[in-house]
């Protein structure tokens, strides 16, 4: 087997396992990627929600990814929960001296249970300083809303205005995901060049914790792999609607259950339940 290509995440950790830091390497994994971290805040979270957040100190963060970089070569590097402004200015500073390549930023902003995950201060670091470094950006329509200052998007053409707007950050690429025209989901990618709309049928699941972070980093993976931002985002948003499917009928915990970054249910061996 050849040496596979490295990500690195630099995100929260998610105790439930759903999302954050345990969610990016699952996918990475899942999508034939090395998966390497740098933990920005360690979180008392479950399924019904985020009970707790405990800040990394920012030079740790930054230590963590001194020594990934240096030793590991990531060929992408995915963000999520930032922690706290210092961190978010932290990777600022190492993203403009081009230490976070082929970088993916997911502003996480609010958890799938409504909590908040970071404060204004860091909402404007990440806009300001962040995401002019960003090879793509994948917010949801509320993070979109919120980097730009505006409502969320109401319609197709709201959302797609949003996608170009956030252009004007800096950043190369821009996702604007969880839109709903007449039932279909709705994820809109804008380039300098071009804006492409991908919808596709709604999922009835209960077990959706973890999705911004799985899509995410699922786009880190396949640039990792060489892919183009549009190739890497549309296998992204394939793999997520497969996950997603995947983890339909589970009953894991008592609140936003997870989607599924494990093999298809019919490629895993049968055994005696536990």
């Amino acid at each position: 087997m050849r040496t596979p290509p490295v990500a690195l995440t630099v995100a929260g950790s998610d105790s439930g396992g759903g999302a954050g830091i345990q969610a990016d390497l699952a996918t990475f994994a899942a999508l034939g990627v090395h998966g390497a971290s740098a933990v920005t805040a360690v979180t008392v979270q479950d399924t019904r929600g985020v009970h707790a957040i405990h800040p990394v100190p920012s030079d740790v963060v930054v230590q963590q990814v001194a020594v990934v970089v240096s030793d590991l070569a990531p060929r992408a590097t995915k963000t999520g929960m930032l922690g706290d402004a210092a961190t978010a200015s932290a990777l600022a500073i190492l993203a403009a001296d081009g230490l976070l390549p082929r970088l993916v930023v997911d502003p996480v902003l609010v958890s799938t249970s409504g909590h908040a995950l970071a404060t204004h201060d860091v909402l404007a670091v990440m806009r300001d300083d962040l995401l002019p470094h960003a090879a793509v950006i994948t917010p949801n329509t509320d993070e979109a809303a919120a980097l730009l200052g505006c409502s969320p998007a109401a319609s197709l053409r709201d959302q797609t205005d949003q996608a170009r707007r956030l252009l004007e950050l800096g950043c190369a690429a821009a996702v604007v995901t969880g839109g709903v025209d007449a039932g279909a989901r709705l994820d809109v990618l804008a380039t300098p060049t071009d804006v492409q709309v991908m919808a596709g049928p709604g999922i009835d699941t209960r077990n959706d914790h973890g999705t911004g972070c799985t899509f995410a980093a699922a786009v880190a993976a396949g640039l990792a792999h060489g892919l183009t931002v549009d190739r890497a985002v549309t296998a992204a948003r394939a793999f997520v609607r497969a996950a997603l499917t995947e983890s339909v009928q589970w009953r894991l915990g008592r609140g936003r259950g997870p989607v599924s970054h494990l093999a298809p249910s019919s490629t895993v061996p049968r055994g005696e339940s536990v």
